[in-house]
Parts: structure tokens; sequence; C-alpha cells
């Protein structure tokens, strides 16, 4: 099936086609750079970041833009109650981002623009907009006239006459700007505030509002149509509705083809809110518990669907995390089958983009079944959690032949298949950003026993319960155990092992 997704726009599944066939430019909202990023930002940053990953799987070349708001009401505030100023603020938040994202293996975006260093762009755009009749200055101020947009509300599915003026906190105190025209109009420039950071401009000394930033930022960088623009459900409205307004009314294009957004996290069942307090910045979850499995507790529901945050679905997370890391570490234990072939070639960089299409051309070597069943629900507006289920069954498999090998000695299915299935599970979960080092695929260090010298120390112990020196043959059995190496006795005199 080709891959659908749902509009925010039309408010259904549609399917895709690029404008450019191949190629695809998405933009996603990103942090206003004033604290660590929470937990609902981090579902955000994850699943867009699966979304690029799945696009590039398919064999698209993606550009792919992230902004940074390092100018704000939040940042100056932040500044003048640390003594600082609004760019150390702000590189400080950015620079923690980096740390944060990285962790939870969130792919670099080619571009991170930042506001500050738009405000040409911005200013430009805003002179466009006065020269349609769309914004007019008051008093060092410049607002967007909603009105003269007819098509304003069509993404919220908002009419005019039914908003409430201030739908956000940075709406809601230009309200009382008297110098407005219409309560419902929005700031494109406010003018210079005493100590504030200002820039010259044809309205006098000021900064830009936060909307217009991300209309320049995504001409700037992708065009005045891109692809995808995504970001939080809360987005929608008003940002998102106002950035549609100011480009589309400029250009008279279509600022973007879809329109994606992820629902809420919730906290223990309660909607996560800055005014009750109960905000859970991911730098301390990340802290606490192991990044891989906060990534799969996100890609656990459905993007569009609101999440709840607690502990005991962080810790299924993990569980389900070891489940499929211990199905991957099973490779050294496959490798004691002659027909095996071990090939690192499968573990591939995933915190760099360029590495990802490279698995799509191994597609003659993996699993076909489960590949079509993952890009079956891939394809289904990204639908993670049965995504995922294709992985969790594949790792039983595994762990069950795994099983048997171990205590039997023996497979009941062709060493090939295995190898297909273990290059596919692999594979798949590269695809969804669950990281697979070296490592883990491995099973153990650089530096473990060679199968030789396992093998050589058995004999060496058989040849001490031969000669009843039993402390030996348990030394040698509790040496191998300390490097992961577990024994298992059989009739006849045979030892299997295996790397635990």
């Amino acid at each position: 099936m080709p891959l659908t997704i749902y509009n925010t726009l039309t408010r259904s599944k549609q399917v895709f086609e690029p404008i450019e066939p191949g190629r695809v430019r998405m933009y996603v909202c990103g942090i206003t750079a004033y604290n660590y990023f929470h937990v609902g930002n981090a579902r955000v940053f994850v699943v867009f970041d699966v979304v690029r990953r799945y696009l590039l799987w398919l064999g698209y070349a993606v550009k792919y833009v992230q902004n940074f708001t390092d100018i704000d009401d939040k940042i100056l505030k932040r500044a003048e109650t640390e003594g600082s100023t609004m760019q150390e603020i702000a590189d400080r938040y950015i620079a923690a981002y980096f740390e944060d994202a990285d962790r939870l293996n969130v792919l670099r975006a080619d571009v991170y623009p930042r506001a500050t260093q738009s405000v040409g762009s911005i200013q430009q755009l805003i002179g466009e907009l006065q020269a349609c009749n769309c914004a007019y200055a008051a008093g060092g101020d410049v607002y967007y006239a909603v009105r003269q947009f007819p098509g304003y509300g069509k993404l919220s599915g908002r009419k005019l006459e039914e908003m409430q003026a201030g739908a956000s906190g940075r709406v809601e105190v230009e309200d009382e700007d008297p110098k407005k025209k219409d309560p419902f109009d929005f700031a494109l420039w406010k003018a210079a505030k005493p100590s504030e950071p200002a820039w010259d401009s044809p309205w006098g000394s000021g900064r830009p509002g936060w909307h217009i930033e991300c209309s320049a930022m995504v001409r700037d960088n992708l065009g005045e149509t891109i692809d995808i623009h995504a970001g939080g459900v809360d987005l929608t409205f008003p940002h998102h509705e106002n950035e549609i307004a100011q480009s589309e009314a400029v250009t008279g294009k279509t600022l973007a083809q879809f329109w994606m957004h992820n629902g809420f996290v919730n906290l223990d069942g309660e909607k996560m809110s800055k005014s009750i307090g109960n905000i859970r910045l991911t730098r301390d979850v990340l802290n606490a518990y192991d990044a891989v499995a906060f990534r799969l507790f996100i890609l656990q529901a459905h993007y569009r669907k609101p999440i709840d945050f607690t502990a005991e679905a962080i810790e299924a997370a993990a569980s389900g995390w070891k489940t499929l890391q211990e199905a991957i570490a099973l490779e050294t234990v496959f490798a004691q089958l002659p027909e095996w072939t071990s090939d690192r070639t499968w573990i591939v960089d995933t915190t760099d983009a360029a590495a990802l299409p490279r698995l799509s051309s191994m597609l003659s070597e993996l699993d076909s079944s489960a590949v079509e069943r993952f890009n079956q629900a891939m394809d289904d507006d990204f639908n993670t959690p049965i995504a995922l289920s294709v992985l969790f069954e594949l790792a039983k498999d595994l762990r069950r032949e795994g099983n048997r090998l171990v205590h039997e000695g023996t497979v009941t299915v062709p060493v090939q298949h295995l190898q297909r299935q273990w290059q596919t599970l692999v594979s798949l979960a590269q695809v969804l950003g669950l990281a697979v080092s070296k490592t883990e695929a491995e099973g153990a260090n650089s530096d473990r026993l060679m199968d030789a010298d396992i093998e050589q120390l058995i004999e060496q112990r058989h040849a001490a319960r031969r000669a009843k020196n039993f402390a030996e043959a348990d030394r040698i059995r509790d040496a191998l155990q300390a490097q992961g190496i577990a024994l298992i006795d059989q009739p006849g005199g045979v030892t299997r092992w295996h790397r635990s």
C-alpha cells in the first residue's frame, strides 16, 4: 500500500506524494530556549525523527529543518532573573537540547535556523505583508490583520467569530494592547522595551513576534511550499494557523502539503501543565531510565493519540527493550552454527541520516514477510505500535530457537531463515531509531574470549574432571562464568556453552 498520512488540514488520511519526486522537505517546530525540554517536547522530537527515518528507509532524500526560538519573553525573563543575557540563556539551553536529543537517538537536523539569525528575512516578510494590506504599523509595533485573510481558521477548524481571543499565553498578553485594530490581530514586530535586545527596522527599534519567525525560516530554508510541517497538537492554534495566514497571504501558495501533529503526553493520568507545575523534564527521565526504553515507550502509542507517562509504563517499555536486546545478542549463540555468517555491516550508525538508506538497499537479504507487515503498519500513518509488534514477533522466534540451540544443541528451522530473521530485527529496530550497538549485537566486549579459547578451557575442565580434580574443574567453570560464558553439561560427557 502507498504511504498515507493524516493531514490536520484536511482532517483525513491522504496518500503522500512529495512535491518533487524522490525528495521531501520537512519542517518541525523546535524549542524555545529558556529551559530543558520536557517529555511532551521529547515526544515531538522522537515521533518526527521516526517519520524522517521511515522516509529515508523508503528511499526519499529528506531535508529536515528544525528551528530554535532564541528571542522570546520567557528567555528574557530568565535572563533578568539570573542576571544573564538572552544569548547566554539561549546558548545554554540549545546546547542542553543537543545533549538530551542525542541521548534519545534523535537524528541531527540538516539545518537549525535561529530566530535571531533570521531577522532580515523576518523584516522582509513583514514588509511584504504590509504591501498586500495584511499588516499595519501602530506605534512601533506591526500587527497582522487577521480578517484580511479569508482562509483564517482552516487548519484548526475554528471560525473567527467563535474563537476566544488569547488562545495561548503568548497571544493573551497581546490582546490587551489598545493599538490593535481587532482583538484577533497578532504581533509581527514588537517595539523595543528598555534593556531588551532590539534590532533596527523600518518601524523602529524592536524584535520579531513569535509566529512570523517560523514563516520566515521555512521560506529561507525550504521554499514557499513544503511537503510536511509538523509539531505538537498544541501548536495547531494559534501558531500554525498564524503561519499559514502569514505565508500564504504573501505567496498565494500552500505553505505545507501535509500538517502533522502529535498528541499530548499526560503525567499519571493528568495533562501536563506549567500552571499546575506537573512538568517532567526529559533530562530527569533520562537520568532515571534507559534512554532507548523511553524512546520505545513513546513509540508504543500511535503518535496522534495521547499517551500517559507513568513509572509502570516506562518500566514495561524497559522490559520490552530488554527482550529485543536479548534477541539481538543471540547472534553470538547462532554464530556457533557452521552455516551462520557473522556480518557487522547490519549494524549502522543510527545517529547518521546518511547511513540509513543503506539498510533499504539490502532488502533482498531480509525476511520479506516481516518487512511487508512492518511497512504496512508504517504506511498507515506511521502506526508504530503495530510496527513494533513485528519486531517482538521476530524476537520471540529468535529467542525460542536460541534456547533450543543452547539446551538441545539444535534448531528447528534452516539457519539461513534464522539469519534473515536476525538481520531483519536489527534493521527494523534501527529504522525506528532503537539504537543497536555493535557491543549489544556481539553480546560482549571486544576483549571477550574467542570461541576457540572457550573450547580449549572446556577441554581443560573435562581433563580435570577425568583426573578427579574437581576444584580445578570448578575454577575453570567459575572463570568462564565470570566472563559471561554459561556451561551446560549434557549426557555423554558433552558440554555446550553460550554467552549469557
